[in-house]
């Protein structure tokens, strides 16, 4: 499983090394065409959340000098290695539950339970006036998943081969969100196959967007469009710019934030519980 995650970050970080505009606007136009069929489907299979939203105001929001996202140590939130004494130490050392591999998975079970709490909680789509559908939640789901595995790149092939056991358990959760819709395995197949073009194509657009070579505000935009084409009505041009401006913000963060943090999953992405403020630390 892991070396198909292998290959695919070979392949986009060259990507990521080169200036052929050209092949960056095929990924994000295959990607945009995988948007509309996903998109059709999921409406079809997802019920919206049509609840009224708070007053928010996007002008205000992240402008805030950058900060780490590492947990006190004091804090509730943070995960601790499990620590076993005598029989059972000598058991769980024979079973290389110790072994390097071992904590790398554990760490990055715990970094993805960070993304998916970040991305499943109602404060995100309050912020910024989204409907909670799967399009938007996935959509989410690949940004987060991006600014973590950017971080993750700034720690060399250590933070690669973490990246590997990250993307395989998000890959297992979007499955498992995909058959909860209903689809039976035939269908399943052909939306994974969608669905990974698309994360893909997305990776490729953000890492451009923050060398400056595409606009990231363009490249956000299908979150807020119903079928990933169109572009949002002027009401929503406002979000989109503070979208932009958070997801700026937290890959800034991210790299201020320490490595033992980082892979161990204690930290927490910013607080989106206060939309009408500039507060963006919980």
């Amino acid at each position: 499983m892991l070396p198909r995650w292998s290959r695919a970050a070979i392949r986009l970080y060259k990507l990521g090394s080169q200036n052929n505009m050209e092949l960056r606007k095929d990924f994000c136009f295959v990607a945009s065409r995988s948007y509309a069929k996903v998109a059709a489907a999921a409406d079809d299979s997802t019920e919206k959340n049509f609840s009224r939203k708070p007053e928010v105001y996007f002008n205000k929001m992240f402008w805030s000098k950058p900060c780490s996202l590492a947990l006190a140590q004091d804090s509730p939130l943070r995960v601790e290695e499990p620590k076993y004494e005598g029989i059972r130490h000598i058991i769980f050392k024979m079973l290389l539950f110790y072994s390097k591999q071992s904590k790398s998975i554990r760490g990055a079970n715990v970094v993805y339970r960070r993304i998916a709490s970040q991305v499943d909680k109602p404060a995100i789509y309050n912020a910024f006036n989204l409907e909670k559908t799967f399009k938007t939640t996935f959509s989410l789901l690949i940004l987060h998943m991006w600014l973590c595995l950017r971080r993750l790149k700034e720690d060399g092939k250590e933070g690669v081969e973490f990246g590997q056991y990250l993307y395989e358990i998000y890959n297992h959760d979007v499955e498992l969100r995909v058959s909860r819709l209903g689809f039976v395995n035939l269908l399943l197949t052909r939306w994974m196959k969608d669905l990974e073009k698309i994360f893909y194509g997305n990776i490729v657009a953000y890492d451009a967007a923050m060398l400056r070579k595409l606009d990231l505000m363009s490249c956000l935009m299908n979150i807020f469009s119903d079928d990933g084409l169109s572009k949002p009505n002027d009401a929503a041009a406002g979000a989109v710019q503070a979208l932009a401006r958070y997801a700026r913000r937290e890959c800034s963060c991210l790299s201020l934030t320490d490595k033992e943090s980082i892979f161990s999953g204690n930290f927490t992405f910013s607080s989106l519980e206060n939309p009408k403020s500039d507060s963006v630390r919980g």
